[in-house]
């Protein structure tokens, strides 16, 4: 059964980041792609509580534990993509581009 789960969240992450690739194909945003990760990030927590819940209904401790472990890791991942900060685009305006490429700056000794 964990092999089937296993492909089919392969099969997920595959269809999610063709999506990706089609929907911009020549530029990238990679805030759409932080996104997308987070939403999944976040039901994949949601799904692993719910097993938690159903196990520990059971009266299974043990099985319980371990999906909570697992959202909770979960959410330790949500944290650390959430916490990621996306460069903003090159700016087009040419005047910052001389600007920052001048050598005034005060690292340039």
């Amino acid at each position: 059964m964990t092999q089937l789960h296993d492909l089919r969240l392969r099969l997920l992450v595959q269809q999610e980041s063709e999506q990706i690739a089609n929907s911009h194909p020549t530029d990238l945003d990679l805030s759409v792609v932080q996104a997308r990760c987070l939403c999944w990030l976040a039901l994949l927590a949601e799904a692993h509580e719910d097993q938690a819940s159903d196990a520990e209904k059971r009266g299974d401790t043990e099985q319980a534990m371990g999906w909570f472990a697992d959202s909770m890791r979960i959410r330790d991942v949500i944290n650390v993509v959430t916490s990621i900060e996306i460069p903003l685009p090159e700016s087009a305006d040419p005047e910052q581009e001389e600007d920052s490429t001048s050598g005034d700056s005060p690292l340039a000794a």
